[in-house]
């Protein structure tokens, strides 16, 4: 049974309490399944005790790779004490909040407005019917200094509900009604979107004045990757290349890039990216890997790579879909959702510690880099080039403020102190050589950390973190001329989501599945929200212009049905997070912040844009732009917390391009064409094949102006060509790839508005 640390539980342990959690499948409920704990899913089972008892509920919300949900575990859950107040005097529910987004969301808005802050494990008290009355995050188990520990806290509660129960209950109502009025998004009948130009300057300006110049970023510490930010500056400068601002906002993305992809948050052995850095030069990371981060950091890097030419930056993206291939794949064609922060150290014992499977010493790199470098000014060895090259230090290179529990103490977080030119320079050697030196050098540490003990992986594979990586593998195996393995692995994980997680038969995805066990076996499974039907068909949107297989327009034509009847908000506009007729959840909230993932809103709004451009239909226009009149409050004042959106402003405003490519499906004048187009960032464009066999396709059904495009004669047969249409109007065809690119760029620099 994996446990919250990631490592096996002793069986006299597993014997000894076993709780209702065992029948899960979410790795993190199981990580508590033998608590002694009387914990229950959150379900109706709980939901009666609480009521035929009359009990409060303790609900409790984390996520399997949590550092402090860990802790708490640790120091409380398995606590036999505190377990017997639990269970004797609440109903204990805990809630995977990656399987139940709905349910956090709910109850961390209630923590975020009564503390202030927010964050996991999450620990609210709830009445039978579910209202919050107290909420917070992480308790110590017992008093430290002025902080309560969890057993006063329980204390407390269960003498307030006892003496002061309606107090409590008044309370919670006080709060929650206010948060429905707090958190309602809605726009008047009529209500247009705000002006893009005024909205992404404004934008622009909110990032640069947050913009850390030195090593990049929009804060000093800690610091997150924030994708969401570096792919609207990127937009941000195809609409304005010629202005200061343009050039400042490409500047601010390549910049954050580079240094993050320089820096201790990127894994230089094994390849993808941790969750955050806690200082601000991208340093010392916390070594948690999340899938979300690894496929919006993928298209990140291979979007600097179009814009800026470089191959470094289309390097890191191939590393990053390395790394999940190798590393979070399952063989159903699904991906897994994370690994964790801690491990347990090489050098042994059983007390796990954080970064532990990625760290070094100085005398781990001596040991296994110790041989001679011929033709080194002075005797030199590979470790004294990787040493110097990556800033291994003898005493380790984690300052102590950066590791307050002093789990990184003499050890060494890799981060590229020199450019390749300047460590050949320092030992007389070519950068060839260097290059060399440094691979192999990288290649042996893999194989070490193939015998440390790996950190707990969580196999839970979510549908709309599935459909981010689909568009990660699509858009960069796109990017990169077509490259076969990416593109056969973005196909297969289409087939995963349409095998696995799509039931057509009630027409509805589901939320999750697991590792060699899937949804529709057993108890019921979770359906899909709001963001697992979105990313999906954003996924979609972009394995069909990567492959040009109609399969996959269809299907996200369909799901965009499904999602406009399951979430719309026919009064207000804007998309429900959740399904609004469930009554377990209180508050039916529309995301609106782009954080770590993009909101769910934001890639509706530029989903159905792009899908009304290949279906034809206009509502989807108007159903995109009564969204963002919902969001313009929040679009005009606090742009920065919705960049994700105003890229969809922007798409509406700068006209949208429809590239038609009239040819034979894998002739080479065909993909010379498709090349040009996938090798430029058009953020304004959506592709599309016709291929003589394509008379009456979906696309020809849809679109019935495409019935007059066809290859042009090339004297003797017809020659791949291409049309670039904008509003209602198309270029005389083009069957020249350079032309093409031509035509292309000319058009970047023109603000043609719808």
């Amino acid at each position: 049974m994996i446990m919250a640390s990631g490592g096996e539980r002793s069986s006299c342990t597993s014997d000894k309490h076993t709780n209702r959690l065992s029948n899960e499948r979410s790795p993190y409920l199981l990580q508590h399944a033998h608590n002694p704990v009387d914990w229950y899913p959150w379900g109706q089972e709980a939901f009666d005790k609480a009521k035929n008892e009359d009990k409060p509920i303790f609900l409790s919300v984390g996520y399997s790779t949590c550092h402090w949900c860990h802790v708490m575990e640790r120091e409380s859950f398995e606590d036999e004490e505190i377990g017997k107040i639990l269970s004797d005097n609440f109903v204990c529910i805990k809630v995977d909040r990656e399987e139940r987004p709905d349910v956090d969301k709910v109850y961390m808005t209630f923590v975020q407005a009564t503390s202030g802050g927010g964050g996991w494990p999450m620990s609210v008290w709830l009445t039978p019917d579910l209202k919050p009355f107290i909420g917070g995050t992480y308790f110590p188990p017992r008093d430290h200094g002025r902080r309560p520990g969890l057993k006063t806290v329980l204390m407390r509660i269960i003498e307030q509900w006892q003496n002061n129960r309606p107090a409590l209950e008044s309370s919670g109502d006080r709060i929650l009604e206010a948060l429905k009025k707090g958190t309602a998004i809605s726009a008047n009948p009529g209500d247009s979107p705000p002006l893009a130009p005024d909205v992404a300057n404004r934008c622009f300006q909110q990032l640069a004045h947050s913009y850390e110049e030195e090593y990049g970023g929009f804060r000093d510490a800690p610091k997150f990757p924030s994708p969401v930010n570096l792919m609207f500056l990127m937009s941000y400068w195809c609409v304005n290349r010629s202005t200061s601002e343009g050039v400042e906002a490409l500047q601010m993305a390549l910049h954050t890039l580079r240094m993050m992809a320089l820096g201790g948050i990127r894994d230089h052995v094994a390849q993808g990216f941790h969750r955050y850095s806690t200082d601000s030069s991208w340093h010392v990371p916390h070594f948690e890997k999340m899938l979300y981060d690894q496929a919006q950091l993928a298209v990140a890097y291979i979007t600097a790579s179009q814009v800026s030419g470089e191959q470094f930056f289309a390097d890191v993206a191939k590393d990053i879909l390395l790394y999940v291939s190798r590393d979070l794949s399952d063989k159903s064609g699904g991906f897994y959702s994370a690994e964790d922060a801690d491990s347990v150290p090489a050098s042994g014992g059983s007390e796990k510690r954080e970064g532990a499977f990625c760290i070094w010493t100085a005398s781990e790199v001596r040991e296994l880099l110790s041989e001679a470098v011929e033709g080194a000014t002075g005797p030199a060895t590979k470790a004294d080039i990787f040493m110097h090259h990556y800033g291994v230090r003898e005493q380790g290179n984690v300052s102590p403020e950066q590791d307050p529990h002093g789990e990184l103490q003499g050890q060494n977080v890799l981060i590229v102190r020199y450019s390749v030119e300047l460590t050949a320079a320092h030992f007389g050697i070519s950068v060839e050589k260097v290059n060399e030196l440094l691979a192999s050098a990288r290649a042996q540490m893999a194989e070490v950390r193939k015998s440390r003990p790996r950190p707990h992986l969580d196999t839970k594979m979510l549908a709309s973190w599935n459909g981010l990586m689909l568009s990660a593998y699509a858009r960069v195996g796109a990017a990169l001329g077509g490259d076969k393995a990416l593109l056969e692995r973005a196909v297969q994980a289409g087939n995963f989501l349409k095998e696995h997680l799509w039931d057509a038969a009630t027409q509805t995805i589901l939320r999750s599945c697991y590792h060699n066990v899937f949804c529709w076996k057993g108890s019921p499974p979770i359906s899909g929200f709001l963001d697992d039907y979105t990313f999906i068909i954003g996924g979609l949107l972009d394995l069909y212009e990567a492959t040009l297989q109609i399969e996959w327009l269809q299907w996200a034509e369909e799901l965009q049905l499904r999602q406009d009847v399951l979430f719309w908000d026919e009064e207000g506009g804007g998309y429900f997070c959740s399904d609004p007729s469930d009554g377990t959840v209180l508050l039916q909230l529309k995301e609106d912040q782009d954080g770590a993932e993009p909101s769910a809103n934001s890639v509706s709004a530029s989903n159905l844009l792009r899908l009304s451009h290949y279906t034809g239909r206009q509502d989807w226009v108007h159903r995109s732009q009564q969204l963002l009149a919902a969001f313009s409050d929040r679009l005009t004042r606090v742009p920065i917390a919705l960049p994700e959106m105003v890229r969809a402003l922007m798409a509406h405003h700068y006209t949208l391009k429809q590239i038609v490519i009239c040819g034979q499906r894998d002739a080479p004048d065909t993909s010379s064409l498709l090349a040009v187009v996938n090798s430029l960032f058009l953020p304004h464009k959506v592709l599309m094949l016709l291929d003589s066999s394509d008379a009456d396709s979906f696309l020809c059904q849809r679109l019935p102006a495409l019935a007059s495009m066809f290859r042009s004669d090339g004297g003797g047969g017809g020659v791949a060509t291409a049309y670039v249409c904008s509003g209602f109007s198309c270029s005389l065809p083009v069957t020249d790839a350079l032309e093409l690119r031509r035509m292309l760029l000319d058009g970047m620099d023109e603000t043609d508005v719808q």
